[in-house]
């Protein structure tokens, strides 16, 4: 049976982040895709769910794992293979192996078995060394600012907030006082590097014993590293610990500049769980924080 290249619910996703103007690329895509997959000796295994493309399991001629990630928006798939390309060469890393920039494609190595680390145990020494990896290269390229990345986040949410579920338990008075925390840190005049930018335990992979760890799906921009230790902090409060606990977890970062961050951007911690299942002990906690 042939993979499903589109569905309703991925149609549904890219309508809600681009806008009515997506549905002809949705339409155009198994075009696309069969040129693409003729051009690099593709079969379309399975696809992958996400909100700001397609990304589709390939196997090569060689029955190889490959990814091919497509996107609307030409300009975040040239920013992701930019990225990409500065961390070339770093375990801890996805890897890039072709691109069609000018059709919004970029093909990638597969990780295997590619299990996401959302709801795993943290491998905490793998994560440090994750971090201290993406950040040390030049934050050089044509990315865009962390103010720019901030702005970006926190216009989709507030977009997004008055038909979401969460919408009953996160104030959007909350949302606004993240944001103006938010674009302060990030104008201030603190640490640069190259971020991540969207470093998630969603976008963090097993790669199997020998590479560990792996982070794909960057949304890149230049500014303060601690950005992307937030989604990390946070993650003993679920347990009952605290920001603390997590910060103590990942040496090499400011500890103040991670916990600030935690703080401004505790809004948009807790919204996506709010949206998804309601009020728990975790989008609780998380509010207090952000009070």
């Amino acid at each position: 049976m042939a993979a499903v290249l589109i569905d309703d619910a991925a149609r549904t996703r890219l309508v809600n982040r681009f806008g009515p103007a997506v549905e002809p690329w949705c339409a155009a895509l198994p075009d696309l895709v069969a040129r693409l997959c003729r051009r690099w000796g593709l079969t379309v295994a399975g696809a992958r769910p996400g909100n700001t493309g397609r990304t589709l399991l390939c196997r090569d001629r060689d029955n190889r794992l490959q990814v091919l990630k497509l996107c609307p928006d030409n300009e975040i798939a040239r920013a992701e293979a930019s990225a990409l390309a500065a961390w070339a060469g770093l375990p801890r890393v996805v890897q890039v192996l072709d691109t069609d920039l000018d059709r919004g494609a970029v093909l990638l190595e597969g990780l295997e078995p590619g299990t996401p680390l959302t709801g795993a145990a943290v491998p905490w020494d793998e994560i440090g060394d994750l971090l201290a990896a993406l950040h040390s290269v030049p934050a050089d390229g044509p990315f865009p600012s962390l103010p720019d990345r901030v702005r970006s986040m926190f216009d989709l949410a507030e977009r997004r907030l008055p038909d979401s579920p969460a919408a009953p338990h996160l104030p959007l008075d909350l949302l606004h006082l993240g944001r103006a925390r938010a674009e302060e840190l990030a104008d201030d005049g603190g640490p640069v590097a190259l971020v991540h930018g969207d470093l998630h335990p969603g976008n963090v992979l097993h790669a199997g014993p020998e590479r560990g760890a792996v982070a794909i799906d960057p949304r890149p921009c230049v500014g303060d590293p601690a950005f992307d230790a937030v989604d990390w902090a946070v993650l003993p409060i679920a347990g009952g610990g605290t920001v603390d606990d997590g910060i103590a977890r990942l040496p090499g970062l400011d500890p103040d500049r991670v916990r600030a961050w935690c703080v401004a951007l505790a809004p948009l911690v807790a919204m996506g769980p709010l949206a998804r299942g309601g009020p728990t002990r975790f989008t609780e906690t998380v509010l207090r924080m952000a009070n």
